[in-house]
């Protein structure tokens, strides 16, 4: 463990900031910057690509907050699949590390980081070895290489804009990336009028058929095809649905009376939330499910020469195929295999059309099932290595001066009243964020149900972080009363 902590050492961070409390305009400002990288960074497609089969896996790059043949096609999957199994090796107890010291948090922090440049390289290796990202043959032998270093800089600078957000901006990086990446297809599913041909689909609106469901919508009702005008509505509708659902299961929580014990006769209220560790457990339960369809599909086409029996079947080839029980796909889909069972289809899509199968139904089941299962594991590891636990939250209460009105201010009182609270908190949100996920990703939407999700909750998070933010800006006794 020591020779760990001396490791630690020689890992780049980004400087926390010499102020306690950081200003409003320098959150905003550095949050801004990390978005405008981002958008940057997507648009860099990788030089020397020469195919790209990931493309195919679009709809996975929501979820992994990656563009798919760019310079980020890792996106924030190393640092998702890091958080999973550190999570797990910790929650199994196979790996002791005790998080609430604040060495035990650092010690944490700093096999994290590890692991997450593992999966970086691990990735990238991944990738461009098992044939999901081809080099061109201009570039000789040379070029795979010069494909996986480029995925490795642009996993590393995923990783520090990450860190860069959480210490200067206004939160999680990962969640910024997310919800970036999904309010663009929103909008562009909405509203493209530039088909795949590269035609204005607006300069011959009767003829020319649009992408975004609003202007199929309207085609659809202009040249009477009710199928099409009901599966773009649908969507439609589905989305707002959503919306209004989960913006209304944001407002449910739970509220502690406290009181400050310096000024008697002022009370606030402590909210824990139903959601109470918020959409990581979201995050990390489809982003489990992402990786294993993408590996599964990239196993898949290099052990192809041994499954068609085309090509050589050499070594890499013999040993991906013993790992194709992962799934069989076609055109990016899963259509067997364990991540076809873990998917999902858009059933009310099916029943439109006309192409409902009881084995969907039974897909459906079996998605829901994994959607609440890993979403409740997951909520209660963050909330134990996040700092989220009643210890401390009610160690945070008490040293902002703090106390459960109508008895002592005693740290050990208040962490188990909370505890009361937030452990099933922890459990029926993970439960039913999980159970929401899973079926508006079943009822289909503008974009996956889950992505629908995220976004939602991640710009609610980001606005309450806003707010209060401006808030202590806009009263700065209040900011220095809060930090003593």
């Amino acid at each position: 463990m020591t020779d760990l902590r001396n490791v630690f050492s020689f890992i780049p961070e980004v400087r926390k900031p010499d102020e306690k409390k950081l200003s409003f305009n320098t959150k905003l400002k550095w949050t801004s910057i990390v978005l405008v990288a981002f958008f940057v960074l997507a648009n860099i497609t990788l030089y020397g690509l020469d195919k790209n089969f990931l493309a195919r896996f679009d709809f996975l790059s929501t979820v992994l907050a990656a563009d798919f043949g760019s310079i980020i096609s890792l996106g924030i999957g190393p640092i998702v699949m890091a958080s999973i199994i550190l999570q797990l090796l910790t929650g199994a107890g196979i790996v002791n590390i005790d998080t609430t010291t604040v060495e035990g948090k650092r010690f944490f922090q700093g096999v994290q980081k590890l692991m997450v440049f593992f999966f970086i390289v691990f990735e990238a290796l991944v990738y461009v070895l098992m044939k999901g990202l081809s080099a061109s043959p201009e570039l000789g032998a040379m070029g795979p290489t010069i494909l996986i270093v480029q995925l490795i800089m642009g996993g590393l600078l995923i990783f520090y804009m990450d860190e860069l957000c959480q210490k200067w901006g206004f939160g999680s990086g990962v969640s910024l990336f997310i919800a970036a990446g999904v309010s663009r297809r929103i909008i562009t599913a909405s509203f493209q009028f530039i088909n795949q041909q590269g035609r204005n689909c607006l300069l011959d609106f009767k003829n020319t058929a649009c992408p975004g469901k609003v202007f199929v919508f309207i085609q659809s009702i202009i040249n009477k095809a009710p199928i099409e005008a009901t599966s773009a509505l649908s969507a439609i509708l589905i989305t707002v649905l959503i919306f209004l659902l989960v913006v209304w299961a944001q407002s449910l929580k739970v509220e502690i009376p406290l009181s400050f014990g310096r000024i008697k006769g002022y009370a606030v209220k402590w909210p824990l939330s139903f959601f109470y560790a918020s959409v990581i457990p979201v995050i990390l339960t489809a982003a489990l499910i992402a990786n294993i369809q993408l590996f599964g599909g990239i196993i898949e086409n290099a052990a192809m020469p041994c499954l068609t029996g085309e090509g050589v079947c050499d070594g890499m080839a013999r040993f991906a195929s013993h790992f194709t029980f992962l799934g069989h796909f076609v055109e990016g889909r899963a259509v067997s295999g364990l991540a076809f069972w873990m998917s999902s289809t858009r059933l009310v899509e099916l029943i439109i059309r006309g192409g409902f199968m009881w084995k969907y139904l039974l897909q459906g089941l079996t998605h829901i099932l994994f959607f609440v299962f890993f979403s409740t594991i997951f909520a209660l590891f963050w909330v134990k290595t996040s700092g989220m636990d009643a210890k401390a939250q009610a160690h945070n209460i008490i040293s902002s001066g703090l106390q459960l009105a109508g008895f002592r201010q005693d740290e050990r009182v208040l962490e188990s009243i909370l505890d009361r609270y937030i452990i099933p908190l922890t459990v029926m949100g993970g439960a039913a964020i999980g159970l929401l996920a899973s079926i508006t990703n079943l009822l289909g939407a503008l974009v996956s149900g889950t992505a629908i999700l995220l976004v939602i909750m991640i710009m609610f998070q980001f606005y309450q972080n806003i707010v209060k933010d401006h808030a202590m800006d806009m009263n700065p006794a209040m900011r220095k009363f809060m930090s003593n």
